[in-house]
């Protein structure tokens, strides 16, 4: 009566180990993710991922969108994001998309805050 049936479910994803771009590598070309990705080198392209950390040395030019966007680097581009934290090294020029956005003493930030609506999707294109 209550039993299961694990034909039909969904095989279980151990997570991925985040991607780790480290301070001595240089990518051209879009990046993307359904999990993790923390930039420490240079990316000139866009990054889509679940979660991104842009570190102290970190820079990206070009659009970014994650759920979760920490950053502490240099973004020139927009940033789209649920939850966006510019730390106090962060260097934006651009539009910073977001629900949630934290932006500590120090950070710098060209460009505009637009809050996202809640039916509004964080991989929207157009921006």
């Amino acid at each position: 009566m209550f039993s299961r049936d694990n034909s039909g479910s969904r095989a279980r994803r151990k997570p991925a180990p985040p991607t780790i771009i480290s301070s001595d590598i240089n990518v051209r070309g879009d990046l993307s993710s359904d999990g993790e990705i923390q930039v420490d080198g240079t990316v000139e392209g866009d990054v889509q991922a679940m979660r991104l950390t842009v570190g102290v040395s970190g820079a990206i030019v070009g659009a970014v969108s994650a759920d979760s966007a920490v950053i502490r680097g240099r973004i020139t581009g927009h940033v789209r994001g649920r939850v966006v934290t510019l730390a106090k090294t962060a260097r934006v020029k651009g539009d910073v998309y977001h629900e949630t956005l934290t932006i500590e003493p120090g950070a710098q930030l060209d460009g505009h805050c637009r809050r996202l609506n809640a039916v509004e999707d964080v991989d929207h294109e157009g921006v």
